[in-house]
């Protein structure tokens, strides 16, 4: 019967293969622009209520009425009127209670405002002169000018101070913004035993500050971008201009600049929207909260995204090879360093294809089994009512359960609950006979690899993948699993990020870069950055 299956394999691959070219891609694939389509037509710029700019008179009473129609009714907008020093002129302060610094409003504005000086500084011919009070009263730091309503409101709320004067049509904008946000701490989600105990946190000029410390270079570029139809929030890219690749930064720019949605809650909703293949399994930008590997990548000429709000930044483009990378590889000698990145690799494997393999040979290639073994394990299934593609399905979904369980739960429970809980699952299902021993030792390898993967994005989707291998295995034995196994070569081949093909340095065959690839190489020998990115100073500096 095998060699008949086997005979006709070749046929069933082509039509398989034809089948899911044709059907799954187009149909994916439509569906998902006319989603794409729907929400760029919702947050069109041009269909939102708020998008026409309305001026003001200078008539302070006016323009103060059409600002309270706007958002008076908000209980935490603050109206502080008052007169300029000894002018008589009357003006106004608009703020938002508890996203301002109420010292600096008191101690700098108000306090510089009220001061002794003549109407005849302030008044002149054409109206209330703002370049005087920028230029001589006010000592904040940032100060700009507005014309329209919305422009105005946008910028109270997002932390800024609007003073209105009597006579101008103009409102000054005034920075006051105070960000309530966590200390710098060392990143839950990437911690190592050597290296920096510093993090990203949720203020984007913190961030900022940390990537100008942490690397000082005066070719580092920060430009600042805005996304958000209605909720507004600064988005930065960072590069560095004498290394990284113009065309890669234009690219990155042109991304940002096509985000069209009402929120960008946090990065990771950035990284879907620029990614070059949103029905692949796999990220396709990096995210890290430790400024230390975000300098790395900017020193191998590639670009990072930082988000206000969002401790993870992004970094593009990426490669399979660079989630299996730990920070701790460069701070470790070489060799001790190669040998736990290989490690790693043969971790994201076992990951991947331990519970397949398991079944491809339980259920279809005994007879490649050592005789010994097969016989030990022909005993522990003796009782076990299901057959092992089954058996690998409950026991990888409890698996699966408890840690989901684990994470969402306290800490310190959560802790409790993914150890005892695999415990006694494990050895409750085994006295019950519904799985084999051999089985919960495969389960447990298989975790414990998953754990050994530095990155959590793409140990999700060696998790997704697995299922999938799992299923493979399940109808064609060892030949499903090599059947998935070359799917997903040629998958990862023909990806690519930002122009970069996602499986380098193994698929461009460029050996300069297989420096820093299985193995990491002294840092003598690594003279060059890697070759792929297309840099503009090839040379590291030494």
């Amino acid at each position: 019967m095998w060699k008949t299956i086997v005979s006709y394999l070749p046929e069933w691959k082509i039509l398989i293969q034809a089948v899911l070219a044709a059907v799954i891609p187009f149909s994916i694939s439509k569906m998902f622009s006319k989603a794409h389509l729907k929400v760029n037509e919702y947050n069109s710029p041009h269909d939102s209520p708020h998008h026409s700019p309305t001026p003001f008179s200078g008539d302070l009473s006016k323009d103060l009425e059409l600002v309270r129609q706007e958002i008076g009714h908000n209980a935490d907008v603050t109206f502080r009127a008052f007169l300029l020093g000894h002018t008589g002129i009357q003006a106004a302060l608009v703020f938002v209670n508890g996203l301002v610094d109420l010292d600096l409003i008191q101690k700098q504005i108000m306090n510089s405002l009220m001061s002794d000086f003549s109407r005849d500084a302030v008044c002149k011919e054409d109206g209330v002169s703002l370049d005087f009070l920028t230029n001589q009263v006010l000592t904040v730091s940032r100060v700009k000018e507005v014309e329209g309503l919305h422009e105005m409101v946008s910028e109270v709320w997002r932390g800024s101070t609007a003073l209105m004067i009597d006579g101008s049509p103009d409102v000054l904008i005034l920075g006051t913004r105070k960000m309530k946000s966590r200390g710098i701490e060392e990143p839950a989600s990437e911690s190592l035993v050597r290296g920096p105990r510093i993090g990203f946190n949720e203020n984007l000029s913190d961030n900022i500050a940390l990537l100008r410390q942490h690397g000082e270079n005066d070719s580092l570029t920060i430009t600042r971008f805005e996304v958000g139809q209605r909720v507004k929030k600064d988005l930065i890219i960072a590069y560095i201009n004498d290394i990284a690749n113009p065309d890669l930064v234009e690219e990155v720019r042109k991304r940002i600049g096509n985000i069209k949605i009402d929120n960008v809650p946090d990065s990771g909703s950035v990284e879907q929207f620029i990614q070059d293949n949103y029905i692949s399994p796999f990220p396709q930008s990096q995210s890290s909260e430790r400024p230390d590997r975000v300098i790395g990548g900017l020193l191998e000429g590639r670009v990072a995204i930082l988000l206000d709000g969002s401790p993870f930044a992004l970094i593009v483009p990426v490669t399979l090879s660079m989630f299996i990378q730990s920070p701790e590889d460069y701070y470790e000698r070489w060799i001790p360093a190669s040998l736990i990145r290989l490690l790693r690799f043969l971790a994201a494997l076992i990951s991947t294809f331990a519970p397949s393999l398991y079944i491809s040979f339980i259920s279809f290639h005994q007879g490649l089994i050592p005789t010994k073994l097969a016989i030990s394990i022909a005993a522990t299934r003796e009782g076990v009512p299901f057959p092992s593609w089954i058996e690998a399905v409950i026991m990888e979904v409890s698996i699966e359960i408890l840690r989901e369980a684990g994470l969402r739960l306290p800490k310190p429970v959560g802790q409790a609950i993914g150890i005892v809980g695999g415990l006694v699952i494990g050895e409750a299902a085994v006295k019950a006979g519904i799985v084999s021993p051999i089985m919960v030792i495969v389960v447990a390898i298989t975790a414990i690899s998953s754990f050994a993967i530095p990155q959590y994005s793409v140990g999700l989707s060696l998790r997704m993948l697995r299922f999938a291998a799992m299923f493979s295995a399940a109808v064609f034995g060892l030949y499903g699993v090599i059947l998935f196994f070359l799917l997903l070569c040629s998958h990862l081949v023909k990806m690519k990020s930002f122009g970069v093909p996602y499986a380098s340095p193994a698929v461009s065959y460029l050996m300069s870069d297989w420096k820093d690839f299985l193995v990491r190489m002294p840092p003598m020998l690594m003279k060059r950055r890697p070759k792929m990115m297309h840099t503009k100073n090839p040379v590291r500096k030494r």
